[in-house]
């Protein structure tokens, strides 16, 4: 099995938000065909982050005429997107397959990581992306790998609005991070709450999210 991951910045309309509305994106690809001149991708999003820049995004992303078919539920959203510009979606084929979802980071970067057991499958893709005149691409792995040491998402828990606030927090602010950029007196302090509730919080996530985290 090959596996590629790759950061990649580019005019997105989902990228340009995130880091316009300081919020996180999971998203996932669905399908591409292409019509005349222009590129379609289904896509799939949930949005991560403070409820009302959550809001600002979802208000705005509606105002983009490169979105068609937008449906909205809660913080997910499902879209056809069209663009003259060529997309990294645009490329991917139905010969390889996501191993996570696409994470758009708070500064507009996406992270990518597919595989396929044809290491050309993967080697096309890229050579595509290559081509294109992407404000950044960068390989951060592409090698040969065990199925086993790839990690497939299980269904995400059902945290609530403080619990997912907390956990991203300690995220974004590196808590998890080897070594720890940060601890927890100073997460309860941007959260302007008590080390206490702050760990209460926190530990209450991490119950729901590490029974999830299975390698297979």
């Amino acid at each position: 099995m090959w596996l590629l991951k790759l950061k990649i910045k580019h005019d997105c309309t989902i990228g340009n938000r995130c880091k316009e509305f300081k919020i996180v994106c999971y998203s996932i690809p669905l399908g591409n065909w292409k019509e005349k001149d222009y590129s379609f991708t289904s896509e799939r999003h949930t949005l991560e982050g403070v409820p009302e820049n959550i809001k600002k995004f979802l208000k705005d992303i509606k105002k983009d005429k490169r979105i068609i078919d937008l449906e909205i539920s809660g913080n997910t959203m499902f879209f056809i997107g069209k663009n003259k510009e060529k997309i990294p979606s645009s490329f991917y084929t139905q010969k390889m397959f996501f191993t996570k979802p696409v994470f758009v980071d708070y500064k507009g970067d996406e992270y990518w990581e597919v595989a396929s057991y044809n290491k050309n499958v993967l080697g096309n893709f890229l050579e595509k992306l290559e081509k294109q005149n992407y404000e950044n691409l960068e390989v951060l792995q592409f090698k040969n790998i065990k199925l086993n040491n790839i990690y497939f998402p299980a269904i995400a828990p059902d945290l609530t609005e403080k619990q997912k606030e907390v956990f991203e927090l300690a995220i974004k602010e590196g808590y998890y991070d080897i070594p720890k950029r940060t601890d927890l007196i100073k997460l309860a302090r941007i959260k302007k709450v008590s080390i206490a509730t702050f760990q209460e919080h926190l530990k209450k996530a991490e119950a729901k999210v590490v029974p999830k985290l299975k390698i297979n």
